[in-house]
């Protein structure tokens, strides 16, 4: 298994990263929100206010 910041091989003491850097960096990403799942916004989305009548 690679580490998926920098694909050097893992430390089993980081898992899945190789360095504490990289496992710092993916939290960094995560905490500024640059991970996402794509949604697509349905009409089943909207709230009971915005709906049509």
């Amino acid at each position: 298994m690679s580490c998926p910041i920098c694909a050097k091989p893992t430390d089993p003491h980081y898992r899945p990263f190789c360095s504490r850097r990289c496992a710092d960096v993916d939290l960094g990403r995560w905490l500024k929100e640059s991970y996402a799942i794509p949604v697509a916004e349905g009409e089943d989305d909207l709230p009971k206010d915005e709906e049509e009548t």
